[in-house]
């Protein structure tokens, strides 16, 4: 029997349900489509305790995943929460912690999304998948489609750090380089997609991604004795992540597992090259407006239209958190900051975060005292051109 409580997918904007077997992409009013589950079944009863016995991966929480009845997995998920008391000290901010996502398997937090979204793709019939990419998503689709034996083409920006064009083609991925942002990658990879009969794989255009991102919440909550910080500040371009851990602690809230009403701040970090959802945020509007000629050394957050724009500023209301834009040159310095101070080479999104913590703490919105989660989204060995190495 499948561990899985899986029930159905439920549209985000207008609610309609969907087959939770169907290979589908968006609802027919175009909105997202997220999983959803059955919370108190009696399998569930005992789950949290017996977590401590399980394989240190994201798939140790089986039973609140999709279940695409084989594994594909690189060993994805539980990424180490480190103190960084030296870092959070010199920024006035000694509860800080970063979550390291760099030592995923291709040392991305993209791994986790991609992993339950590609296996669920082979799963339910995809013969190929496609999707644009800043660089992480696509080696992470390359990986795990390599390990699914199922074909992958990735659309990346032509100036892109080279390491990813290797790094996709090394797994066997079909490359197209594009003139452009991420934008337009995706606008190309549409106008073969249905011809081509490739599935699409891009940010919250299919179900999955986001339950792999949805795990970072849960481990949180694991690694901190089921409680949770005061704050969690996030490199937000396609916000899958962001949603994702918003939707575990909504889980966990009706499992009992974490107290009600408790949740972080959620803060999201963008550039000043490239900040659309700032932008919506500080105007008060529930929509980000394109950001025209989107440039950023920190490739994975510029994204100059978030296809989850209303999802994302949602839920940076609704947690009291907001939206942070850091200054394009600060960045390589950042990081060799936490690199120096903490034996972590973050990638500049991650970088970026720390400036945010900085501004936060100036602004009063981030107390002293509060215990900050900073997300450092992937390696910084990436970035050679942009970290100045």
């Amino acid at each position: 029997m499948s561990p899985s409580v899986l029930t159905h997918l439920e549209c985000a904007d207008c609610g309609a349900r969907h087959d939770r077997l169907a290979l589908v992409n968006l609802c027919a009013c175009g909105g997202s489509l997220m999983a959803r589950y059955d919370l108190h079944a009696p399998r569930l009863a005992a789950l949290k305790e017996r977590l401590s016995v399980r394989e240190a991966d994201l798939w140790r929480y089986a039973e609140l995943l999709p279940d695409p009845g084989f594994s594909i997995s690189l060993g994805e998920g539980f990424t180490p929460l480190i103190a960084a008391q030296a870092t959070g000290r010199a920024a006035g901010c000694p509860g800080l912690l970063i979550k390291d996502e760099s030592a995923n398997p291709t040392g991305s937090f993209k791994d986790r999304g991609l992993s339950v979204a590609v296996a669920m793709a082979k799963a339910l019939g995809a013969k190929a998948g496609a999707l644009p990419s800043a660089g992480n998503a696509g080696s992470a689709a390359a990986a795990f489609g390599a390990r699914a034996r199922l074909p992958i083409h990735v659309f990346l920006p032509a100036d892109t750090p080279r390491s990813f064009f290797g790094e996709v083609e090394a797994f066997g991925a079909v490359l197209h380089k594009v003139d452009g942002h991420i934008g337009d990658a995706g606008r190309a990879m549409r106008e073969l997609l249905a011809g081509e009969g490739w599935f699409d794989l891009s940010t919250l255009k299919e179900p999955y991604r986001v339950e792999g991102k949805k795990t970072m919440g849960y481990e949180v909550a694991e690694q901190l004795g089921w409680t949770l910080p005061d704050a969690v500040l996030y490199p937000t371009g396609g916000g899958t992540g962001l949603i994702g851990m918003w939707k575990a602690f909504e889980e966990m809230e009706t499992l009992g597992w974490i107290a009600p009403g408790r949740r972080p701040r959620m803060y999201a970090v963008q550039s000043q090259g490239c900040a659309p959802v700032v932008r919506a945020f500080e105007a008060g509007k529930d929509r980000a407006e394109p950001w025209a000629d989107p440039k950023t050394a920190a490739s994975g957050i510029r994204v100059p239209a978030p296809f989850a724009d209303r999802l994302i500023l949602r839920i940076l209301r609704e947690s009291g958190g907001g939206a942070v834009a850091v200054q394009e040159g600060e960045i390589a310095g950042a990081a060799r900051e936490i690199a120096r101070h903490e034996g972590i080479l973050p990638a500049p999104e991650g970088a970026a975060c720390l400036l945010a913590l900085s501004r936060l703490l100036a602004l009063g919105a981030i107390a002293p005292r509060d215990r900050v989660v900073l997300f450092n989204t992937g390696t910084g060995l990436k970035y050679p051109e942009a970290l100045g190495f």
